[in-house]
């Protein structure tokens, strides 16, 4: 995966959860999901598509995810009030969000999150694109961003200057 599409998410995991979460985030080296092996307890689920098809999933420790949601919204609320799914989802819709604004050029749609609950539980996508996981550090706990991406129509060039003026 083209650097140019990782980047726009590290940016957007350090900007959402420094100003929303109120922790700074050191980003750890990605990695290929294959040499990872972490199982998470909470993921958000959002896919793209248009000119890139693919999806991104922020996956946490029920620690570290009860923690985020706690300063997100400004109170501690009970991993089965659906507050807190809403509040993971919309962690996770503000990360592609923010990192769509960055793809110059490109027409790129994001879905609805989806959230998923349950100790230990895998996140199966598809297997086609090279999926990237980045570890994120956080005050709470280490988080993981997990990004699968492909290209399906390449991103526009500059636009051609204006001339004017008859020849």
């Amino acid at each position: 995966m083209d650097v140019r599409y990782v980047n726009p998410f590290v940016s957007a995991i350090k900007r959402v959860f420094e100003t929303m979460v109120h922790t700074p985030v050191t980003i750890g080296k990605p990695m290929l999901k294959d040499h990872v092996t972490f199982s998470p307890d909470v993921s958000g689920v959002i896919g793209f598509s248009g000119d890139a098809a693919g999806c991104v999933v922020l996956s946490f420790g029920l620690d570290v995810a009860c923690r985020a949601v706690e300063r997100f919204a400004g109170a501690n609320i009970d991993p089965t009030n659906p507050d807190f799914s809403d509040a993971i989802g919309e962690l996770a819709n503000m990360v592609a969000g923010n990192a769509k604004t960055e793809f110059d050029g490109m027409n790129i749609s994001i879905s609805l999150p989806s959230v998923i609950l349950g100790k230990d539980h895998t996140v199966s996508v598809s297997r086609n694109p090279p999926r990237i996981v980045i570890p994120c550090q956080t005050a709470y706990g280490t988080l993981y961003v997990e990004i699968g991406m492909t290209l399906i129509r390449k991103p526009a060039t500059a636009r051609p200057l204006a001339t004017t003026g008859a020849r």
